[in-house]
Order: structure tokens, then sequence, then C-alpha cells
């Protein structure tokens, strides 16, 4: 079955719709047994999609889950409020007082704050290595590691993982270890990360699951030897979404892989066209040969969705970056992305250098991230040549003035 179909069928069994074209949505924290016997039923299957309590899920959150295992191929998918309970009851659910974790260096900023501090005060140690790292990832591991954590493409800076290199070294030192990834970027689909002999696939499902910029989640896709264990100490922490949300999920996987094929034409065409602007150093798109890793984006991914960033040459100043960003029609300042708007956010070279522990950062130029939403990409081309235009008449300004001096 092609990706599409399955992004259109996944998940709607009988049960689930009762003779609807769309899941239905069930809320209940109380659910009613009728009889001594169903109950007894309900609890010996709560952990296997029986109706047992609210908080282990209604017949809406089982649709989602099973489409989400339909899709990424998993034995279980746990459903969370956000990407970074995701994260964070992921690593948790498998780490200890004394215990070692890996994480890439360029991860998602929450995952690093998390590991710096909330793991740190529970005693549980956290290094960094450079998304890059390959097979020499071994040279980071300890006798206590129990955890890696990676994310590709990178956060912000868009290197991807050599994923089969590093899980190979890894399952070859010590197959105990459990590998996770943040597949947020390729949205669980175009990159399947468990075919890859990851353990737990963890997105946002904020993203491009729900797609709309209105509702968060997160979600956990976990193999048959970690489902277990993610499950209930997912479920002790009181982890859970709202029916609602995990509808508005289910309803946008239907419209996915149109979605993802979208954000993939027109940012590569934007891309493309910055790659050739004068005003532009490079452009951190894992589709371009200019991005780091890009010959394993070639090798690994299906394709790309709307998220990449790109370097100016020069670094701007307060000035020069508010007339830039304040300015500009089609692109909104905003975080999180995966919706159908594009948006846009800065970051200075010397910003990045504080969330890049081992490998700091080889640029001086201002980063300008963006996420290319289903806008037509000449309509935001124009936006963007504009913006860089401001820009370069602040450059002839400060020019003529330093000429007169």
């Amino acid at each position: 079955m092609s990706l599409q179909t399955k992004l259109v069928n996944a998940g709607r069994k009988k049960r689930y719709t009762q003779g609807a074209v769309n899941s239905v949505i069930q809320r209940a924290s109380s659910l009613v047994f009728d009889t001594v016997a169903a109950k007894k039923e309900a609890t010996e299957n709560r952990a296997k999609g029986a109706l047992f309590y609210g908080r282990r899920g209604t017949l809406t959150h089982f649709s989602l889950q099973d489409a989400m295992i339909e899709i990424e191929g998993g034995a279980g998918c746990y459903l969370y409020p956000c990407g970074a309970a995701a994260i964070a009851n992921a690593i948790l659910a498998f780490v200890k007082t004394g215990d070692h974790i890996l994480v890439s260096e360029a991860s998602y900023e929450p995952t690093q704050e998390f590991c710096n501090h909330i793991l740190k005060d529970l005693g549980v140690e956290t290094d960094y290595f450079s998304p890059l790292v390959g097979r020499y990832i071994t040279n980071h591991i300890k006798p206590n590691t129990k955890v890696v954590f990676l994310e590709s493409p990178s956060s912000i800076t868009m290197e991807v993982h050599d994923v089969p290199a590093i899980v190979k070294a890894i399952r070859h030192v010590n197959p105990d270890i459990i590998i996770m990834m943040d597949t947020t970027w390729a949205a669980g689909v175009l990159f399947k990360a468990l075919d890859h002999d990851i353990d737990i696939s963890i997105q946002a499902g904020t993203k491009y699951l729900i797609g709309h910029s209105d509702a968060m989640l997160g979600t956990a896709v976990a193999n048959e030897r970690c489902w277990d264990r993610l499950r209930e100490r997912s479920y002790l922490m009181g982890q859970m979404c709202d029916a609602d949300t995990a509808y508005m999920a289910a309803r946008g996987l239907r419209t996915l892989a149109i979605r993802l094929k979208q954000h993939h034409e027109s940012g590569l065409k934007i891309a493309k066209w910055l790659a050739n602007h004068p005003q532009v150093a490079t452009v951190n798109h894992p589709a371009l040969e200019s991005c780091k890793g890009h010959e394993f984006f070639k090798r690994d991914f299906t394709g790309a969705s709307g998220l990449f960033s790109f370097i100016l040459h020069d670094r701007l100043s307060d000035v020069q970056l508010s007339d830039f960003l304040d300015n500009l029609t089609h692109f909104s300042m905003a975080y999180s992305w995966g919706g159908f708007e594009s948006l846009i956010l800065a970051n200075q070279p010397e910003e990045l250098a504080k969330i890049r522990p081992v490998s700091g950062i080889s640029f001086t130029g201002t980063l300008i991230r963006l996420h290319i939403g289903l806008e037509d990409p000449e309509d935001l081309i124009a936006d963007l040549a504009a913006g860089l235009e401001r820009i370069n008449q602040h450059n002839h300004k400060a020019n003529a003035l330093q000429s007169l001096v």
C-alpha cells in the first residue's frame, strides 16, 4: 500500500468510526461497566485497547494510536500533550540515578534543557556528541550508557545523521542501549526510524500531523522490546492528550502526504533561490549539497519537509534585523512550524554557540530559519527578496555615511 493510501485509511476500523467516515470523538473520564465480569475483562485488557478509564484512552485515542503504529511500523504508540512531553517521558522511562545518556548537540533546545536541568537533578549524566559523529559514536559510550538520543535533520542547523552507521556501532558495543530519535522534521513518514533499528520514534504531532497550528500533541512509537515499559511508565507519569486533539491529529493524517509534497516542492524552490542570492552565504536544506550530511539524506529519506535555514554573509544589527523581519508580508514570526502558514525566526551566531557544546559553530553571519507553508512560493520569494533588499539598503546608507566621515 502506498503511503498516501495508508494515511487515508490508517486507524479507521469500524470500531472507531461506528458507521461514519472519521473516528468518533469519545470524551470520557469514567467508562461504565455493566457487569463485574465486564469490569474484570476491561482491567485485564486495559493495555490492549479495552475501554477501562479515560487516562488509558477512548476510542478516539485508540484510533490515532493504531494509525501511528501502522504508519511507523511499531508495536505501540503513546500520546502526550506536546512533543517536549513525549521526549522527556520517553527518556525518563529508561533511566535512573547513576545512568548516562548521549544526546546530539544539535537537538531541539528544550531537549537539551531537560537533560541539563531535570536529568542532572535526578543524577543522570548527559554527554553531547556532534550530529556528524557517525560510527565514532562509540568513543562516547560508557559502561552506564542507557539511552542515545538522535535528531535528524538537526534543529536549526539541519545536519543529517548517518543513522545506519550510528545504530550499527551502538549495537556492536552494547545492544541493550535504547536508541531514540526525534523524527518531527520527517513527520514519521519521510524517514522510517524503526525500519533503521531505532527503538523509539518521537515527534511533535503539533507540527505536521495536526498541520494547522491549532493544537499540541506528542507521539512516541516504540518497538516490541520497549513498548510495555514506555507505555506503563508514561501512564504512571500521568501522560495523555484529550480526545479532541487526538481526533484533530487523526484528521490531519488524511492530508499529510499531499501537504508534505507541497512543503517539499515549495521549500526546495525557495532554498535554491536563496542559494543563488548574493547576500546568502549558505543554505542548510538537507536536499541541497550545501547541507552537512546531504549524502545521508539522499540515501535514507524519501522527501523533504518545509523547514530549513540559511546563513547570511553578515551578522545583522538589531536595526537591520527588525527592519527585515517586522515588514514581511507573508512570513510570520512564531515558534513551532509545520502548519499551512510560512514562519520565520532569526538566530545570531553567538546565540547558537551557546547550544552547541561540542562543536560550536563555524559561521559568523545571522542565521534565518524558515518554515515554508502552502502559499504560492513566488509570493514568498518576493517577500524574502524585499526583506533582503531592505538589509542591502541599510548597508548602502551605512557605507555612504562612512565615506562622509
